[in-house]
């Protein structure tokens, strides 16, 4: 079976992007040292899953080649396959992409039943929510800046339970993040 794996940046109080998305407070530049350990968190990965407002930047952003991403990364990305799971599309208008609606576990579990690799999603703040709520998550591996945003878009759903998670590893970088790789603790 397939390993579902979340990566996203947060903050040190728990968001992922300011109240109406901002950005703004993401630490740059990256390091080699930070660069080197995301290349292996998604070597093994052959597809990716993500909500549709997040598509609707990401997709465009790497078929441009953002600024500052060496051209091997750029490949990687538009060269994976991309899941947009999404119930307002009918069919996908980007390239190497397409659209699952509906039910997310069943999305979930047909995607690891599927022979491949690691999946891996970056969220939007919809779906890891949904993802992280659901238990439908393996991995969780979140790169907490070193800022405190104080409101936004939290990663972790108010599900009125606990959610447990164990620490696998905890590793922090030159530039100031440092990589927090959780599993659900589960049983």
């Amino acid at each position: 079976m397939r390993t579902f794996k979340l990566q996203l940046q947060m903050s040190v109080d728990g968001y992922m992007a300011g109240p109406n998305g901002e950005m703004d407070w993401l630490t740059f530049p990256w390091t080699d040292d930070i660069n080197a350990h995301l290349d292996a968190l998604t070597a093994p990965v052959d597809c990716i899953v993500l909500g549709r407002r997040l598509a609707e930047g990401f997709i465009p952003a790497w078929a441009a080649g953002p600024e500052g991403e060496d051209q091997a990364s750029i490949d990687k990305m538009n060269d994976t396959p991309k899941v947009v799971v999404s119930d307002s599309l009918t069919e996908s208008p980007w390239e190497n992409a397409v659209v699952a609606g509906g039910d997310l576990t069943k999305i979930v579990a047909e995607l690891k039943a599927r022979p491949g690799g690691d999946i891996i999603t970056y969220g939007g703040a919809t779906l890891a929510q949904r993802l992280i709520a659901a238990d439908l998550l393996d991995e969780l591996h979140l790169l907490v800046n070193p800022v405190a945003l104080g409101t936004g878009l939290p990663v972790f759903p108010s599900t009125g339970a606990h959610q447990r998670f164990e620490l696998v590893a905890a590793r922090p970088f030159d530039c100031g993040i440092t990589a927090l790789h959780l599993a659900p603790k589960r049983g």
